[in-house]
Parts: C-alpha cells; sequence; structure tokens
C-alpha cells in the first residue's frame, strides 16, 4: 500500500515538475535540415550539408581563418612555394599523418584525390579544372614527386591566392588512395562505394548516413591535431523550425540550426539559450529559366525584379536572419557591390510586362524546398507577383528532389541559396556570370547554365576578370560585371544570409565560418 502510494506521489510531482532532458556530455545533437545530401563522395558534394559534413571529416592542404579569411595556413600542407613563373607551386606535406583507416597519408594520397575530381568530373570539378587541367593532363600536372613533394602547375599565371583559396574547397578534400581503389569497380575510383562511405583523415569519421533522416559522425581517436571533446556528433533531420525550436527547448538537442525570426525572437530571453549569429556568404536568390520563352524576354526578366518586396520580407519574416543585397558576390569579397537597384514597384513591373506582350499576365511554377525559410518566402513571392497578373504555382519538394529537378534545367523559377565554394570573387563570378557552353551536354554546369542563360561576352569578362593581378583593377572589373548583371541576368538576387545557431548555454567552443565548409565541430565541449 505505502508502495503504491508513493508511485502516485511521484507521478504528481513528475506531471507538475516536468524534467527536462539533458544530451549526454560527450554527444552532440544538433537539429538541422539535411535532406540537401545526395553523396558522401567529397568530389561529388556540392550542397550546403553536404559541404560541412565533408569540413569536418576531410582534410586539406589549405585552410583559412573563419575570422580573417585574408590569413591562409597550411593543413596537410606544411609549406608551399611558388615559382617565379607564377603557374608552378610546389607543396610540402605533413609528416605523421594517418588516415582513419590507419594508413599513412602521403603526397601520394594528395595527388590521387585531386586528379580524381578531374576524373570523375562531377559538379565541383570546376573549382579545380579551370586551371586547365584536364582527365589527358591531369596526372602531369599534378603529381607527387616523393612522400613529401607535391607539385601542382597550373596553365597560366594567377593570383597565387586564388589558386590556394581553390585549394581550401570540398573537393580539395584528401582521401585514403589505398582505401578508395580497394573498393573500385569498373575503374569507378570508388565513386559507387564513397556515395555512401569514408575514405577520411579528418577530426571526425562516418558512423551512420540515412538520407533525410540522420547523420552521424565518431570522433577519429587517429586525429593528428588531436582528439575532439566529443565522442560522437549526431545530425538529425528536422524539417519545420518550430519543432527544432521545442527539441532544444526541452534540451533534446544541444543546437537548433535552422530556427526562423519567430522562434529567435522567442529565445532571446530563455536563460538555458544563447544565439550564435555569423555573417554568411550565402546568398538568396531566384533562377529563371531561359527555356521559358516568357522569362527569355529581358522585359519579362526586369518586371519580376521589381515585384519581390524584399525589405519588407527582410524586416518580417526574416529579420535577423538576412539583409537585403541584390548582387552576386556577398559582401565582405573583393569587389562587392552594394548597390540595390530594385525594389517593390507593381506598376513599373505591370509597363514592363505589357511592352513584352504579356499585359494579361502569365502563369509560371517554382521549384521550392519544402523547408523554412525558402516555403515563406515563396509564399510571399507568388503573393506579390499575383499583383502584376504573375500567377506562380508553387511546387515544394524536399531539397534533393529540388536541386534535381534544377540541375536537369526542368523548372520555370527555382527560389535557392548559393554559397560561395572558396574565398576568393571568381567562386561566385564563375557561375553566376560564366557559360561556356550552353548546350545540354555541356561538361561545365554553373548557375546561369542551369537557367540556360548563353553568355559569351560577359564569359570573356570572367576570364579576364580571375586573371588580372592588381586588387583595385581586379575590384573594378567585378563591379563592372555585376552592374551589368543586375540589369540583364536572368536572377533575382534578393538577400545575404546570416546564420544563427540556438545552442544551448553549455555547449562551447561550435565555429560558425564564413562559408557552409567551414562549420566546425572539433573545438566543441559541453
Amino acid at each position: 500500500m505505502k508502495r503504491c502510494c508513493l508511485l502516485i506521489l511521484m507521478s504528481i510531482f513528475l506531471c507538475c515538475n516536468p524534467v527536462t532532458a539533458k544530451t549526454p556530455k560527450h554527444i552532440l545533437v544538433m537539429a538541422a535540415q539535411i535532406d540537401d545530401m545526395i553523396s558522401l563522395d567529397p568530389a561529388e558534394i556540392f550542397e550546403f550539408s553536404g559541404a560541412e559534413y565533408a569540413a569536418n571529416t576531410y582534410d586539406r592542404l589549405i585552410g583559412y581563418d573563419v575570422d580573417n579569411v585574408a590569413e591562409i595556413f597550411g593543413v596537410l600542407a606544411e609549406s608551399w612555394t611558388v615559382a617565379d613563373d607564377g603557374m608552378t607551386f610546389t607543396f610540402k606535406i605533413r609528416q605523421g599523418v594517418t588516415f582513419a583507416s590507419g594508413n599513412p597519408m602521403t603526397a601520394e594520397d594528395v595527388a590521387f584525390s585531386l586528379q580524381r575530381v578531374i576524373l570523375l568530373d562531377k559538379s565541383p570539378a570546376f573549382i579545380i579544372s579551370q586551371f586547365g587541367f584536364t582527365p589527358e593532363n591531369v596526372k602531369e600536372k599534378i603529381k607527387a614527386v616523393d612522400a613529401e613533394t607535391l607539385v601542382f602547375t597550373t596553365d597560366k599565371p594567377y593570383a597565387p591566392t586564388f589558386v590556394l583559396y581553390c585549394l581550401t574547397a570540398t573537393p580539395a578534400s584528401v582521401v585514403d588512395k589505398k582505401l578508395v581503389l580497394s573498393h573500385e569497380q569498373d575503374g569507378d575510383l570508388g565513386y559507387n562505394w564513397l556515395k555512401t562511405n569514408y575514405a577520411g583523415s579528418g577530426s571526425f569519421t562516418l558512423k551512420t548516413w540515412k538520407p533525410a533522416e540522420l547523420l552521424m559522425l565518431d570522433a577519429n581517436q587517429k586525429y593528428w591535431d588531436g582528439v575532439p571533446a566529443m565522442r560522437r556528433v549526431i545530425m538529425r533531420q528536422v524539417s519545420e523550425a518550430a519543432t527544432q525550436q521545442l527539441l532544444l527547448e526541452k534540451g533534446d538537442v544541444d543546437i537548433a540550426r535552422d530556427l526562423g525570426a519567430d522562434q529567435l525572437d522567442s529565445l532571446k530571453d530563455n536563460p538555458d539559450v544563447k544565439l550564435h549569429p555569423k555573417p554568411k556568404g550565402g546568398i538568396w536568390y531566384l533562377g529563371l529559366n531561359q527555356k521559358n520563352e516568357a522569362l527569355s524576354k529581358p522585359k519579362v526578366r526586369e518586371a519580376l525584379k521589381y515585384l519581390v518586396d524584399y525589405q519588407q520580407m527582410a524586416d518580417t519574416l526574416l529579420r535577423g536572419t538576412m539583409i537585403v543585397h541584390q548582387a552576386f558576390l556577398p559582401m565582405g569579397f573583393l569587389g562587392a557591390l552594394e548597390d540595390k537597384p530594385y525594389a517593390l514597384d507593381v506598376e513599373k513591373a505591370k509597363q514592363l510586362l505589357a511592352e513584352a506582350g504579356y499585359g494579361d499576365g502569365l502563369t509560371l511554377t517554382m521549384a521550392t524546398r519544402n523547408t523554412s525559410p525558402t516555403m515563406d518566402m515563396a509564399q510571399a513571392i507568388q503573393a506579390t507577383f499575383a499583383k502584376a497578373g504573375v500567377t506562380v504555382e508553387i511546387l515544394p519538394m524536399d531539397g534533393k528532389q529540388a536541386l534535381t529537378k534544377y540541375r536537369a534545367r526542368n523548372h520555370d523559377i527555382y527560389i535557392g541559396k548559393w554559397g560561395p565554394d572558396y574565398q576568393d570573387p571568381h567562386t561566385n563570378a564563375s557561375t553566376f556570370a560564366w557559360n561556356r557552353d550552353n548546350s545540354d551536354e555541356a561538361k561545365s554546369k554553373p548557375l546561369a547554365w542551369r537557367n540556360a542563360w548563353d553568355i559569351p561576352e560577359m564569359s570573356e569578362a570572367t576570364d579576364a576578370a580571375v586573371t588580372e593581378r592588381d586588387p583595385e583593377k581586379r575590384a573594378a572589373m567585378y563591379q563592372a560585371i555585376q552592374r551589368e548583371h543586375q540589369q540583364v541576368s536572368p536572377f533575382v538576387i534578393m538577400f545575404q544570409e546570416i546564420e544563427v545557431a540556438a545552442e544551448r548555454t553549455d555547449v562551447k567552443g561550435f565555429i560558425l565560418g564564413p562559408s557552409f565548409d567551414s562549420n566546425f565541430y572539433y573545438n566543441v565541449t559541453k
């Protein structure tokens, strides 16, 4: 009888005083939107979540200070020299590094990893191939002289920092040659295996990946720069921002990664939570497919740029997470342009549509990731487009489906985010303002290609800017390209992102960098 009464009293106490959950001390749990992950192979990864995964599981030759990107330092490269010809880079490779498999890392692994990017020729290959590397010449142009020395020879002189920044990007991740080739099938360089497996030397190793559900990493016990304090990192796919907030407040997760303005406002006075903001290079934009007859008309494109209420969205549904920005180079980059020539002007838009032959309006579809804030922005844009007779059907889908549709050029309008691959202006110029081959079979498929925008003259200007060594002249060249781009391009560039991680107060050391492949877990403690 006494035991029964005690159980009743305990149940009443627990109901009236809910116990906040707490994650284990050595496990970091995050709620995030990771449904965009398509592959785990660094030679193929070209999505935000995948890039963050690679940053924490693979090492590269070069890194940069996340608070001062002008400061470049060696990671797997202990040092490097640039020959007088401006084309030959010689890297001395760090000794004593082992892969998670236990295999020693040498210059041969570095050479193989970079060659493999060119030979596989997946989406991010252009970051390396733009230096003149082809499947035919890459083994001669990128080679290991001995176990400690790598020689990297470009096709012409470039600003040395441009080359080095490209070697901080995801496709420059170094993979374990011996392990990867042990899984080779029919000459695929281990590609089919590495899409879902791991072969790195980074601070964490892959434990489990369940697409659009879960990513689990374990601390690399062989990591050359010290074993992380977190024994495990778990990223849970949580689409809804409100659900992420609830999990964070309950203590079921340590960090919520995708909260909206309303959730962030409501957490400001929560003593158990702190907000961790970081300006990012992420650019939010609309891509207008030039295969659509209406969207191929310059005045229609211009009209749509006058049908977005940029400031209203920034002040309301995006407050604290984005700022209005209308050029393809993010603020903080060499040559970034601050001009904002567009604001909501329905009458101007109607006039332009009428001049283009669409005075009675038109109907379009918008491929949209079914998560916040993408859906929120899409609905706001749908409403303002309608004011000028432009009917937009929103097609909600998960991140992988939306990207696949976009990359196949099967969209009318795509709403999405682009993040720089490296901290040099060419990273965005080469995708927003460069398209040398507009055919469906093109090897290079930048954003201009995805929107079927054929721009030989602008591509020439972009190529010229990347070889200019004088920083002031180079900045002026990029600004001129951006001004023209704002007026004529099929891109409605809207916002630059501020990433905000909401963290439990006991979490320390989570690094948010300026790019999406410079968010790091190795310093986290609880």
